[in-house]
């Protein structure tokens, strides 16, 4: 079966003979005149869904984005097949149209001008702009669509969390009481009607409705789980009558005065709740509803962080089916790989531009701030007891890089704090010294999924190993407000240090990304949160100028960030994440222009995309 990267992004046309060559000819002089004549027009009246083979897109007065150094901007790129054929005014790209439709006439046509073919131009609306199609450089596509069966981040007061569960459970189709409820989304730091400790099983059952039901809820950053008491008796029953005292990687919490279970699991303890198995099909569900909402909010491309193989099972399937619309870059979950898959698990790379690729595994070294788990060199400012959690020792984590190194994978390891980031870059710089390549690890592309605190020096050092930093800006917007308190006036100056983090490394790279569903799908809440600083308000605990605004992005760093950059963290740059001459045909028509620095940073947020383009046919809205 002939899959969309191995088609030829310019086929040739055949010669045919006697009088089907005269019947070709007319036909063709006849719908090129027709296609002229409907496409000539400076503006269309009519929105188009449905593109034809071969055209061009203007937005005149250079507003077209390109994120190539040679050409930032343009008037009009001209699109054939499934790539870019040109860019530049549109006198110059229709200037190399007639030169392609002169040398194909020359070879096929006898030099027949009336088989020439004019070129279709499209115009995006007055005042929008063009830019290359957005990735997600770090997502979670399956957990996505899970989310949004029952969003629990709507709630801002416990009270209101507990109600929509209420709901929920009375209108659910199930009438067995043991049928779990499970969801995700909570965060406590955002009720304002607690003092932002976590919530207990005895919180859930203090709602009728809710007490006999085997409830467990996952913390927005998906790295605790918050269970009700016949959830609690399930786990404890599934352990055979015994909680461990402690869990290597994770925590389960007690209750200071009973020892017993307050109902929270924190990161390796969440595997010991027997949360039933998602069926195949209810997979499916949940990720064609992050590909549809990811193609409404203009993105093309997702770097799912952490897929397992049942997962990446079913994207391949589905792009078999012709149903998989976006591209996937999947990193390999390494947690839930048995010991037979890390075997026999084999890289998936047919090419760059294939929707389908997997040549990265997925590590973990912490947890996360919000639930006091990612692993602090010193301790935490508002709980000086705790240093946060190691997934595992440091010794254990240089031994799990070096093997799938070696094995040939990238390697993308998320780390929170400071000691983690620290241990990743110790690992990184130990096969650095090994190695006797010219630039080091940095042809492999290793990558701190999160890189979000770390020490002065480590900032500057990962970009010397030539290490690559995918973070997600809404996070500083998110956490900003409880941050400073987690980590002190001084551990602050390190974290969500964005630009230093662009300046540190090697190329001027830094990927973006959200971690959807941590936080919303839509990249343009992430380009907003890189250049402003503030949240969706326009607020932050340093005022409307931004939170540490010294560490902002450009918008051009911010728009590289989620397009180039997130290309080249996943060995795709020469095909995707730009507009050039031979690279795949992805691009996004907005509404308004984010890049105009002489606008204010709300107008971004009040951005709507008109249509998301892959592969040169139009996936979501209108040209």
């Amino acid at each position: 079966m002939t899959t969309r990267e191995d088609r030829p992004a310019l086929q040739q046309e055949r010669r045919s003979g006697g009088r089907q060559v005269a019947w070709t000819l007319l036909a063709s002089a006849v719908a090129g005149l027709s296609t002229y004549y409907a496409a000539s027009s400076p503006k269309h009246l009519t929105a188009i869904a449905t593109l034809p083979t071969s055209y061009a897109l203007c937005a005149e007065g250079h507003k077209i984005y390109t994120v190539e150094d040679a050409k930032p901007v343009v008037d009009c790129i001209s699109v054939d097949k499934n790539v870019i054929a040109a860019t530049g005014t549109l006198t110059e790209i229709q200037a190399h149209w007639d030169e392609y439709q002169n040398e194909l006439i020359r070879k096929f046509y006898g030099n027949e001008p009336t088989a020439k073919k004019p070129l279709p131009v499209f115009h995006a609306p007055v005042g929008s702009i063009v830019v290359p199609g957005l990735a997600d450089a770090h997502a979670h596509i399956v957990q996505y669509g899970f989310k949004m069966q029952l969003q629990l981040d709507q709630a801002r007061t416990l009270s209101g969390l507990l109600d929509i569960l209420e709901e929920h459970a009375e209108n659910r189709p199930s009438t067995d009481p043991d049928a779990w409820i499970e969801a995700l989304g909570w965060d406590q730091t955002r009720w304002t009607d607690t003092d932002g400790s976590f919530p207990t099983a005895a919180d859930l059952a203090s709602r009728p409705s809710l007490t006999d039901l085997p409830i467990a809820l996952h913390r927005v950053d998906v790295h605790a789980l918050w269970l009700s008491p016949r959830a609690l008796e399930l786990t404890k029953a599934h352990l055979n009558g015994t909680f461990p005292d402690s869990v290597p990687g994770g925590e389960i919490i007690r209750d200071p005065n009973t020892s017993k279970p307050t109902g929270i699991f924190v990161d390796a303890a969440m595997s010991l709740v027997p949360i039933p198995k998602w069926p195949d099909w209810q997979i499916r569900e949940y990720a064609g509803r992050t590909m549809k909402d990811a193609l409404e909010v203009g993105l093309t491309s997702v770097h799912d962080a952490a897929t397992s193989i049942e997962e990446f099972e079913l994207f391949r399937q589905m792009d078999e089916e012709n149903e998989l619309p976006i591209r996937v870059y999947a990193m390999a979950d390494s947690e839930r790989l048995t010991r037979e898959q890390k075997q026999e698990i084999e890289i998936h790379d047919p090419s760059p531009g294939a929707r389908v690729r997997m040549r990265s595994v997925k590590l973990f070294t912490d947890g996360a701030l919000g639930s006091w788990g990612a692993a602090l060199l010193d301790p935490y400012s508002d709980k000086p007891d705790a240093h946060g959690l190691m997934r595992m020792p440091e010794e254990a984590l240089n031994q799990l890089v070096r093997d799938w190194w070696d094995k040939g994978w990238g390697v993308n390891v998320h780390a929170i704090g400071d000691r983690a980031n620290k241990a990743v870059l110790d690992a990184f710089e130990t096969i650095s010294r090994q190695t006797s390549s010219a630039d080091g690890i940095a042809h492999k592309r290793p990558r701190i999924e999160h890189s979000q605190i770390m020490r002065i020096d480590d900032l500057k050092r990962s970009g010397e190993l030539g290490v690559l930093s995918s973070v997600q800006p809404t996070h500083a917007t998110s956490d900003m407000w409880y941050a400073e308190a987690r980590l002190g006036s001084e551990r602050i100056k390190g974290a969500y240090a964005y630009q230093t983090l662009f300046k540190s490394s090697r190329n001027g790279v830094i990927a973006l990304g959200s971690d959807f569903p941590v936080e919303g799908i839509n990249p343009l809440l992430g380009f907003y949160a890189a250049v402003a600083r503030l949240d969706t308000k326009g607020r932050s605990p340093h005022g409307e100028g931004g939170w540490f605004p010294s560490e902002r992005l450009t918008r051009a760093q911010a728009l590289k960030g989620m397009t180039l950059d997130a290309a080249y963290a996943s060995f795709a740059e020469d095909t995707i994440g730009s507009l050039a001459a031979g690279k795949r045909a992805d691009f996004v028509i907005l509404d308004h222009n984010i890049m105009d620095d002489s606008q204010p940073f709300g107008e971004i947020l009040e951005t709507k995309v008109k249509a998301t383009v892959v592969d040169g046919k139009v996936a979501f809205g209108v040209i």
